[in-house]
Formats: C-alpha cells, structure tokens, sequence
C-alpha cells in the first residue's frame, strides 16, 4: 500500500506569528507581560544571592511555562532527551542490539534483539557488561553504558561480559549497526485459522510491519484475524491512518481534529484496503492509548471490527514537535483528535503532588450499566450505540483473569527485589532449556524448587509457605522464561494462551464466523440497518 502522506503527521506543523505592514501586532496584555518577564529575568540575573548561568536560567524559565500550561503531553526535550524520544518513534538506532538495564549496580541484558550483532554473538540475558573498549564499567550509569555501545555504523566495539556459571569473561567484539526494534515482536497461527497480531507500538515501520505479518499469516490459510493493541501506548500518528486503511475501503473518514482555525482536518483512507472483509476482532486495554485508540475507534465506528477487552486510556490529543535552537525540541499539545462518529475519547487529567492523575473515574468503572447511561452516546455506520466520554469502550467487555490472593502476595513480596528475581530467572532458563524438545514442556517440581534456592542466595526475601501457595504463578513464570529461552516471544504467547480469556474469547468469537457481521451476532451484537457487506461499499 502507498503510504498517506506525510503532511499528516502533526509533527510537521509549524507556529507563523501575524505580521501586518512589516511589524508583528502585540497587544497591551502581551507588551506588560513580557516587560514583567524581562524585569524578572533581570533581577534573577544580577542580583540572586547565587549566581545563575544564563543560559540555564532561559532554560528553567522556558520549563516554568511548560509546567504551568498543566498538561501531561507538553514537554520540552533536551537535545540529549530529543535523541531518545526520536529512537522511541523511529524505532532505529546504530549500535549493537541489546537492552540493558541496572541490576544492583551492573548494567545486565535484558533483552536481545533477533538479527543484531549481539543476536549473531551469542549475547544473552543476563549477561554483566564488565568492559567496553578499555574501560571498566562497574558504577557506570546506564546511559553512559547505552552511548558507549553505540556509534557511527560500521564501527567497531569490544565488549567483555559476565555470564553466571562461567568462569572466565567472554569478550565479543561487534560492528555497529542499524537496530531495527520492532513493533511487531512475531506473528503466529491459533487454531481454526485464526491469525493473531501483537502491535507493541506505532514506530515508522509499524504498518509495514503488520502488512508483511498479515501476508505470512495468509500464506498458512488465515481465515480471520485478531489485532492486539493491549499494552500499545501509540507513536505515529500517519501510521495510525495506514493500519486503519488496511481494513477500511478508500474513503472513509479515519480521524479529524480541532484546535485553532488552521488546525481543523478531516482525514480519510487513500487507499484500496488490503484486508476488506476478513473477520476482525481488535483487543483494547486500560494502557491502549493514541494511536491504538484512533486505530481501534475508527473500526469500531465503521462497524469494521469487534472490540474486545477493557476501556482504553483516553488520549485523544494531537502533539505537534516543533524543533528549536540549539537541539531543544517542544512536544505540544495543539488539538483534540475525534472519530468518524465525533466522539473526542480524552479523559481529563491534572496534576496532584506532581503526578498527573484521571479527573474523572478511573477506565473500568466507565464499564457499568449505570456509568454508560451517563457518558454522551454516539452511532456508528450502522446505527448502533458507541460510547464517548473517555477512552474507547470494547464492544464486548472481557476483564482479564486475576490471580489468587496468595499469587497477589507473593508478587508484592517479590516487587521490592523484582530486578534481581527476573535476573536469576533468566539465568536458570538459560540453564534449563536443553531440557525441553517442545512447547508442551510442564514445569517439573525440581525446577520450583531450585529457583526458590537460588532467589533466596541472591537476597530475594521470600517466605516459603508463600512461595508454595503461589506455585502456579511461579510455575507460570518458569514455563514462560524457559520456553522463551528455548523457542522465542511467540512460544511464550502459545503457552500463555490458556491463560489470556481476553484473547480465547476473540479467538473464539472468530471460529464461530465466516464474515464481520457473524462476528458482532456471535458477540450478542446484531448490526441493524443493511448488511455489513453494503455498510462497508464505498
């Protein structure tokens, strides 16, 4: 598919001051303020009992404003912070593959990407980074680590690594390379034909990313897809228009938004769908937000999918980056973004002691019978009832499993030293993966009992009736570890599967249809007015 373009992101978006006969107008409030402000300015400068660097203090007054337009999405970024919010949204950066994080002082694996440098090296989680070049890194901070791992493409870095059960450090010298961290982790098959798509993020290549997944999936005879945007915070916005036409005919309204005059726009799919009527069931969460939420309300209002899951986040704000002098950047608010049935789905929050909290009830609560009579009710293609008001409401509302009381506990036992208790765990199924041939692997006793030996050595305070009481959550957690280890991301998926309701209801849901309409009929949801099929025409 050709790609919209990218006069869609709000990125591009730039601020023009009015200028008329050569001169720009000020009003009297905007002349008095800004005297105020360089009066200020003035006296901080020249006669604070500390003195203040000027540069600094432009700074801090440039923060002050920021933190005083009260909203939880404007932020000024560093040059330093610019660089790592621009690889959170580009999805690349130049280096080696692996992320790290601090565990007791020591900058550990937590994660290696497939096809890097450190992948083909053999690096694993759990490794001690002891040495990058010439310099030990005991005490180093994890940005220091992170910059000094990466670096022009093509150059070279020697690593020296500290594996548990090995004696000796093992050194692995690395060329530099573009990283590419997907926003597809894998894509797999389920029973009946069901194909099934995690998103963890709308990162430049996310559509891409699906796109490609999608023609895999129809390559082993997918009949019908599940599109899971749980856990997806957003990114892009154009990537958002895009993911939405794969299923969306030509035409149809994806997104508009409203801020100042010239910010109002209506934008509509440009191309021929890629997937028109194949069966779709999309899963929302409390921590979908964004683009995951445009993605998930256009389809809802076009009657093109089935929501299933919880209430989404409620981020319907557009920001737009504007680059500044000297590598700074503002990220700001500009609009309010709606769905094709007009809903805005932001809910308010403000700032209380520093955080930012929700002004109104929190996502579930906006689930009950009585809560929806309250929020203002919108229509869909079809006719039917879609809610506004705060975040996207799932069709068919299906909570996740909780765990027992005794889980629950040992979990909070467990959090204050979480880090080292993953940091053993990785290690041990590093340990243990010769020993399975296959998913159906079942977590033996031995095993339990062996890495509460090993979490209680590395100073994990866990009480052992608590431990055993929770043996099915540890059990969940060694099998997903080992299986990890031994088979990738998606075997864990496979094996979480009877554990994710949210997920076996869709998947249900699914191989119990043959079109879009039997899926909302088989969710209790008939479609009024005519068909799906003559909804969907152009």
């Amino acid at each position: 598919m050709q790609r919209t373009s990218r006069a869609a992101i709000a990125a591009l978006l730039v601020s023009v001051p009015l200028v008329a006969g050569g001169a720009i107008w000020q009003s009297r409030e905007q002349r008095d303020g800004a005297m105020l402000f360089d009066q200020v300015l003035r006296q901080v400068a020249t006669r604070f009992v500390d003195t203040v660097d000027a540069s600094g203090l432009y700074e801090k007054a440039a923060r002050g404003l920021v933190a005083q337009l009260n909203d939880p999405y404007t932020v000024l970024y560093t040059p330093k912070e610019f660089a790592a919010f621009t690889q959170s949204t580009n999805g690349r950066y130049a280096g080696v593959g692996m992320q790290i994080e601090d565990i007791r002082g020591n900058a550990t694996v937590a994660r290696v990407f497939p096809n890097t440098p450190a992948a083909g090296a053999g690096v694993a989680e759990g490794d001690r980074i002891l040495m990058i070049d010439t310099l030990a890194t005991r005490g180093w901070k994890l940005d220091q680590v992170s910059n000094a791992l990466r670096g022009e493409p093509g150059t070279r870095v020697r690593v020296r690594f500290g594996r548990p059960g090995v004696p000796e450090p093992i050194e692995a010298t690395f060329t530099r390379a573009v990283i590419h961290i997907p926003a597809v982790p894998y894509a797999m098959m389920l029973d009946g034909g069901v194909g099934y798509i995690p998103v963890n993020g709308f990162n430049e290549t996310a559509s891409d990313e699906v796109i490609q997944s999608i023609r895999q999936l129809q390559q082993k005879g997918m009949k019908s897809l599940v599109l899971d945007l749980r856990n997806n915070p957003g990114g892009i916005l154009d990537e958002a228009f895009v993911m939405s036409n794969l299923f969306l005919p030509k035409g149809k309204e994806i997104l508009s938004y409203r801020g100042r005059a010239d910010m109002n726009q209506t934008f509509v799919s440009q191309e021929q769908p890629l997937l028109p009527d194949l069966p779709l069931v999309v899963l929302v969460d409390g921590e979908s937000a964004s683009a995951s939420e445009i993605v998930a309300g256009a389809l809802q209002d076009h009657d093109r999918a089935v929501l299933v899951g919880t209430t989404s986040f409620g981020k319907g704000l557009v920001q737009s980056l504007f680059r500044l002098d000297g590598g700074y950047a503002l990220k700001m608010t500009t609009a309010k973004w709606f769905t094709p049935s007009g809903r805005s789905i932001q809910r308010p929050r403000k700032i209380v002691d520093g955080r930012f909290v929700e002004d109104e009830a929190p996502a579930d609560s906006m689930e009950s019978d009585s809560a929806r009579k309250a929020r203002p009710v919108f229509r869909s293609a079809s006719g039917r009832t879609v809610y506004g008001g705060g975040g996207i409401t799932p069709d068919l509302v299906v909570r996740p499993d909780t765990i027992s009381t005794a889980e629950q506990k040992f979990a909070r036992q467990l959090a204050p030293k979480a880090q080292d208790a993953i940091q053993v765990l990785a290690q041990y199924a590093e340990e243990l993966r010769p020993q399975v041939r296959g998913l159906d692997f079942t977590v033996q006793p031995a095993w339990r009992a062996e890495y509460f030996k090993r979490i209680k050595a590395a100073g994990v305070p866990v009480d052992s009736a608590l431990y055993e009481s929770a043996a099915p959550y540890v059990n969940r957690m060694l099998g997903d570890r080992v299986a990890k280890a031994a088979f990738g991301d998606s075997a864990v998926a496979r094996r979480r599967f009877g554990d994710d309701n949210q997920l076996q209801r869709a998947a249900a849901l699914l191989r119990r249809s043959g079109s879009q309409r039997e899926v909302f009929s088989a969710a209790g949801i008939p479609l009024p007015g005519p068909s799906a099929q003559a909804a969907r025409r152009p």
